[in-house]
């Protein structure tokens, strides 16, 4: 899988948004509603946050995660919830950085680069999707990509890891009666890509179709956030019903 990004900045990506996520949260409060997680309040975006760094640091360990019931009650019993959340990340970093390169654990999405970096990876957009969230509880709003803090090449990577490594999995399965496919492009010239659906299932690829019925332009940033259900900043060109029925099959966060 293309990656824009290298280990570090990975790294610093996961710090930068979980103090995005800590800082919005601890602004909006933890009993605020969650616009772009319809349901959840600041505290079910935090714990769950920490549920998942929590996670993650077992499987980059070698080890059995803990069960959701135990960590989610380990939350709910804390003193103060954010800080928690940090030590969680602490101990995230601490085994990333402490993991070998050559790091021989499992990883679950396709098309996927070596577990070290797909870890780091993964951990880094699952923590700025949610950080996005805990923004949108602080507005009542989605934000805006101009009120986003992350860089186009970190938006650009996102993108590549959701629609090559998360679309194709069965588990989320976006298929469509008739086959269709979508052309995604980025205005900053960050990349394009395009999603093929058929009755069977989704795959993706890099480049845009010339034949595509549906066509999506927007920035980095925008496509990012909007691919992943935050927000709407991108234009829809062709049969925009074929785009709203892949986003809401490959609704894969909350």
């Amino acid at each position: 899988m293309p990656n824009t990004l290298d280990f570090r900045d990975l790294g610093e990506g996961i710090g930068d948004a979980t103090a995005v996520l800590r800082n919005n949260a601890a602004a909006a409060g933890l009993d605020a509603p969650v616009p772009t997680c319809p349901g959840w309040t600041v505290r079910d975006l935090i714990t769950h946050q920490g549920l998942i760094h929590r996670w993650a640091t077992a499987n980059v360990r070698g080890v059995a995660p803990r069960p959701d019931a135990e960590v989610e009650a380990e939350a709910a019993a804390s003193v103060d919830l954010l800080e928690w959340l940090d030590d969680g990340l602490v101990d995230l970093l601490n085994a990333l950085a402490a993991a070998p390169e050559d790091l021989d654990v499992q990883f679950f999405l396709f098309d996927a680069p070596p577990p070290r970096q797909a870890w780091t990876r993964r951990q880094c957009h699952e923590t700025t999707i949610h950080a996005v969230d805990a923004m949108a509880a602080k507005l009542g709003r989605a934000p805006r990509p101009d009120e986003l803090w992350f860089s186009p090449a970190l938006a650009r990577d996102g993108i590549d890891e959701l629609l090559l490594g998360f679309a194709p999995r069965p588990k989320y399965g976006p298929r469509r009666p008739e086959p269709a496919e979508i052309a995604i492009t980025t205005d900053d010239g960050l990349g394009a890509w395009t999603v093929s659906l058929t009755p069977d299932g989704c795959t993706a690829r890099v480049g845009a179709s010339d034949t595509a019925g549906t066509r999506v332009t927007g920035s980095a940033r925008g496509l990012y956030a909007g691919l992943w259900n935050r927000g709407r900043d991108y234009v829809v060109e062709g049969d925009a019903a074929v785009l709203e029925s892949f986003l809401e099959q490959l609704r894969v966060s909350w």
